[in-house]
């Protein structure tokens, strides 16, 4: 029986980064194939978004964020934060299902590592990220001046929930090449958790007796604490966020062994 050791997951994405930059290379390319605006929807799909959740949230339920001197704009901001960093895990958890079935091709080659699609579907959600971050940090300096230099910590933040992705991805991908039923189940589960992770609104807002087990929420601490590195200068908690990425790292690992011991099977499906 092969062991795999908690680098494993990291030593096969390094041992296939030229064949993981490719295949999403090629992925982004196909998404934007034939349309008129082609790459520019990379931009103009999260602006849209922005726009259509800063209106509801902000004008019809009045919702606030809880800061001195906010804005409409101010909304936006810490609401788009919010949802960027969200949407690494939510892209990549929706997409796990049918990552397997989606490539019969690439699993007919025998000698073909399954394992990097997971890898892909991650990076992919990046792209989305790091072209919404930019954007984000284009209209906080046009706003608010110079962001803190507290937002290079973001990387840190982002990191537990690149490997939370990554840990998920590799089961669900895993389980949707035997139970197809199991997509319906990722879009309610990732739905749900964005209107209970605090993107549209602040833990604060939450009343006391039930705002402790808000922090069962793995993204509670991280969206909460990215606003905190981007807009106010705030330093993370070291401890809590060393936890938090251990605990992401495990599942990553734990996600990537229980894909390879059940890869083998995935032809006989197919």
């Amino acid at each position: 029986m092969k062991l795999y050791l908690p680098i494993s997951f990291l030593a096969a994405g390094w041992e296939h980064r030229g064949l993981i930059l490719q295949l999403t290379r090629r992925r982004i390319a196909a998404r934007y194939r034939g349309s008129l605006l082609g790459g520019l929807w990379a931009v103009v799909h999260p602006l849209m978004m922005l726009c259509i959740y800063t209106f509801v949230f902000s004008y019809v339920l009045q919702a606030r964020m809880n800061v001195e001197s906010e804005s409409r704009a101010d909304f936006a901001l810490f609401l788009f934060s919010g949802m960027i960093v969200y949407s690494i895990f939510s892209e990549s958890v929706n997409d796990a299902p049918g990552l397997v079935l989606g490539n019969r091709n690439y699993i007919k080659h025998l000698l073909f590592p399954v394992e990097v699609l997971s890898w892909v579907s991650v990076a992919s959600s990046l792209f989305n990220f790091l072209v919404s971050f930019v954007i984000l940090m284009g209209f906080s300096y046009s706003l608010n001046g110079q962001p803190p230099v507290t937002a290079l910590f973001v990387p840190l933040l982002v990191l537990p929930v690149v490997f939370l992705s990554l840990g998920l991805s590799w089961v669900l991908s895993s389980l949707g090449t035997f139970l197809q039923d199991i997509s319906q189940g990722t879009n309610v589960f990732t739905t749900a958790l964005f209107f209970l992770s605090p993107i549209f609104y602040p833990i604060s807002a939450i009343p006391e007796p039930i705002r402790r087990y808000c922090y069962l929420n793995p993204f509670a601490f991280t969206l909460e604490t990215s606003r905190g590195v981007l807009f106010d200068g705030a330093v993370p908690d070291w401890k809590v966020l060393g936890a938090l990425t251990l605990g992401a790292f495990t599942i990553a690992w734990l996600g990537y062994v229980w894909f390879m011991k059940t890869k083998g099977a995935f032809a006989d499906v197919l």
